[in-house]
């Protein structure tokens, strides 16, 4: 329940003050260390130093998050060999609806769990889903509120600007 009301006040703060972000375009991402969802073990976000990374944050009860995490993982497969990962963070209160989730709409990209609502608000989320965009020394280039299936294009483009930057 206390996950539940952390949302909630997520969502009513997106509704009721202007849009600022805590992680902003050119700051330094957030760290962050977390147990993966479906699998033993833990995951971080310097475990891709070097990489470009979209860090996905997501939930069952997101029916944007239907059409993205398929279509993430369609652009995560088409460029992992040129240094792209994709990190989705669940923030489901309840764990097994995130794995059920995961089981209609399966991704080959590591998900991860985040049952205490730390990193949502490391990041300064607004609203779901909501993801950032992280170049390879780790900083922030774009920010993604909502999901729609033509986001897909900007998303790809932007991503194969950073790829391009050595």
């Amino acid at each position: 329940m206390r996950h539940l009301l952390t949302l909630t006040a997520i969502i009513t703060g997106l509704l009721l003050s202007p849009l600022s972000l805590a992680a902003a375009s050119g700051e330094k991402a957030p760290a962050f260390k977390l147990p993966l969802l479906t699998k033993t073990g833990n995951t971080a976000l310097a475990d891709y130093r070097g990489k470009v990374v979209y860090v996905d944050f997501w939930a069952s009860w997101c029916g944007p998050c239907r059409k993205s995490l398929p279509l993430l993982n369609g652009l995560r497969n088409e460029l992992k060999s040129q240094g792209f990962e994709v990190l989705a963070i669940n923030l489901d209160e309840d764990i097994k609806a995130a794995r059920s989730f995961l089981k209609e709409y399966p991704v080959s990209y590591p998900t991860l769990y985040d049952g205490a609502g730390k990193t949502p608000e490391a990041y300064g989320l607004r609203g779901m889903p909501t993801s950032y965009l992280i170049d390879r020394k780790g900083h922030i280039q774009a920010v993604h509120q909502g999901f729609k299936p033509s986001d897909i294009d900007k998303i790809k483009a932007e991503v194969n600007a950073l790829l391009k930057q050595k």
